[in-house]
């Protein structure tokens, strides 16, 4: 084996694989209100960013980057959503849930993305290497012990929010929200891999 393997030998790489695969196969997301202390450090943060730089991603062109929220920033991100929660006309108890869920995360990581015209790399491509990201970003987080959730919705949309985050030419995804579980995951229902799976070309 190389010696750049991560892994001292077959039997460890096979371990190794195993688990890295179950626990793919059981990954999760955990929403704000069910995250405490503590989040993921400065260095936890970037081994994640790390991850998202090991998606698929052709000719390189990384058309993504984070803003971490963390401490004192996060009221600022809360009064941002409660802005955008009385824009909208809610009523009082959710603008509460509004700063709620800028302040409950331990920490909130806002992923904005760059799509830039390149007749090589079509904006699809770069698309899926944000989606890509965030998926290794999510996968890394939880391998490191911690829970989150990607969140998205219209509040990325708002272009209050949106001026807070991105410079001409971007994208506010969302956020991550980052944190400890106070509790085990929810039972879901079975997957079905069978649905999204045909051979190729399909007979009759």
């Amino acid at each position: 084996m190389s010696s750049n393997s991560p892994f001292p030998d077959h039997s460890s790489a096979d371990l190794a694989r195993a688990a890295a695969l179950g626990f793919l196969l059981h990954r999760h997301s955990t929403g704000p209100k069910h995250l405490r202390e503590p989040g993921p450090s400065d260095a936890e943060i970037l081994r994640l960013a790390r991850a998202s730089l090991r998606a698929p991603d052709h000719d390189k062109k990384i058309p993504f980057r984070f803003a971490v929220i963390r401490g004192d920033a996060k009221e600022r991100l809360a009064d941002l959503f409660e802005a955008y929660g009385r824009r909208c006309g809610k009523p009082v108890e959710e603008i509460a849930a509004e700063r709620e869920r800028a302040t409950r995360p331990p920490v909130v990581v806002a992923v904005v993305a760059r799509i830039a015209p390149d007749p090589e790399v079509p904006a699809h491509e770069q698309w899926m290497a944000v989606g890509g990201a965030v998926a290794n970003a999510m996968n890394a987080l939880q391998l490191m012990g911690f829970a989150g959730k990607m969140l998205s919705g219209a509040r990325a949309a708002d272009p209050e929010i949106v001026a807070a985050f991105c410079a001409p030419g971007e994208t506010l995804v969302g956020w991550i929200a980052a944190g400890t579980a106070t509790s085990p995951p929810k039972a879901r229902e079975e997957d079905a891999p069978g649905a999204i799976v045909r051979r190729w070309p399909e007979s009759g």
